[in-house]
């Protein structure tokens, strides 16, 4: 018995702003599902505010993952178990890119498999390229008038000088 049911996965964060190293594995995420559905998490636990509101961030990912036909983005208030669910998602896919970013990964995937035990956490090893890329990294760069063109798509380059005052 085939099961012709749409692969679908989860790719969450609060992507204040979204990098390069976020589309990498979004992108390679769309590779191996039918759909990918890039939650974004409307206000944060662990940071305090955000740069960019909800809808920038997600009008950045768009326009970043446009030509991506199984991709789509949406905002999220809930618990990622429950927005998963309410997608139709079976995994929930995050990148890695150190040890740290295990210890807390290792600690949420125990959590959410509490929560619902058939939506499977996924995770990918950011490219070398990526593994010191983050979205703190980069606004702090930004904030000192660093050079983030190589880091984030060009329109969040732009925002990132705009908002923080940069030319």
């Amino acid at each position: 018995m085939t099961d012709n049911t749409p692969k679908v996965a989860v790719c969450p964060g609060s992507y204040d702003p979204v990098t390069n190293g976020h589309l990498d594995i979004i992108t390679r995420a769309s590779r191996t599902f039918d759909k990918v559905v890039v939650g974004v998490v409307n206000q944060p636990i662990r940071k305090k505010k955000t740069l960019f509101s909800a809808e920038e961030r997600i009008a950045f990912i768009e326009d970043a993952t446009s030509h991506l036909g199984n991709v789509e983005v949406q905002a999220f208030y809930t618990l990622l178990v429950e927005f998963a669910r309410d997608n139709g998602a079976r995994a929930i896919v995050k990148g890695l890119r150190a040890i740290s970013d295990f210890e807390y990964e290792n600690e949420m995937a125990q959590l959410n498999s509490k929560l619902d035990s058939e939506i499977e956490s996924i995770y990918v090893f950011a490219r070398p390229e990526y593994s010191f890329l983050s979205s703190t990294g980069v606004k702090e760069m930004a904030t000192f008038n660093g050079d983030v063109s190589d880091l984030v798509p060009a329109p969040v380059a732009a925002a990132l000088a705009d908002r923080l005052g940069r030319s």
